[in-house]
């Protein structure tokens, strides 16, 4: 019989809590067990291995990163609107690493996976941020990838240790949005390219 009080939900959030003190590389289903109070076997009636597992942390997380960005980002425009979601993702990035990296590199099965439907809500916010820039739908997708790109990046590296340098870590994360805010302005403000000239 399942352990009292045990559902694949505790599971996962007992799963992502201990990834976030380990390191997700450091999480196996033993560690989980013991963690818990119960034999490996018995966390195989709630999730089906440690592939399993991971995929569920990913669904949780990108849904908590969604609701952190979606709701830091309420009420806001333009840079404000931008800085608000740049802080939101790294500070989740910092406090939860572990399950923020088993989101990292796992593919959805269809679109009506849960880890679709959760990476599409993440993804909400940034796309609201972009249209307060006026960026257009041709580019959605490429301003997208950059922005993801480059607080992904930043909030990893620090993570990390990544940051070695003596210039303050939060001054160069202001910098960064700064540079942002200033490239998104004048893409989503320049006039669309002139159509070429007809031959004579």
């Amino acid at each position: 019989m399942p352990r009292a009080g045990l559902d694949p939900a505790a599971v996962v959030a007992a799963g992502a809590a201990l990834a976030d003190e380990v390191g997700l590389a450091g999480l196996t289903m033993g560690s989980l067990a013991e963690r818990l109070g119960v034999r490996p076997p018995s966390l195989y009636k709630h999730v089906d291995g440690l592939e399993d597992l991971t995929r569920r942390i990913a669904v949780l997380a990108l849904g908590e990163a969604a609701e952190a960005i979606g709701g830091a980002v309420q009420g806001y425009a333009g840079r404000d609107a931008l800085e608000a979601a740049a802080r939101a993702f790294r500070a989740f990035v910092l406090e939860h690493p572990g399950r923020y990296a088993a989101t990292i590199g796992v593919e959805p099965s269809g679109p009506d996976d849960p880890l679709a439907t959760e990476s599409r809500r993440a993804l909400g916010a940034f796309t609201a941020v972009l249209r307060g820039y006026e960026i257009g739908e041709s580019e959605m997708d490429h301003a997208l990838r950059m922005l993801r790109s480059l607080f992904h990046g930043f909030a990893t590296l620090q993570v990390n240790g990544g940051f070695q340098w003596s210039a303050d870590v939060d001054e160069s994360f202001e910098w960064l949005i700064a540079f942002v805010d200033r490239g998104l302005s004048a893409l989503g403000t320049r006039p669309a390219a002139a159509a070429p000239a007809a031959a004579p």
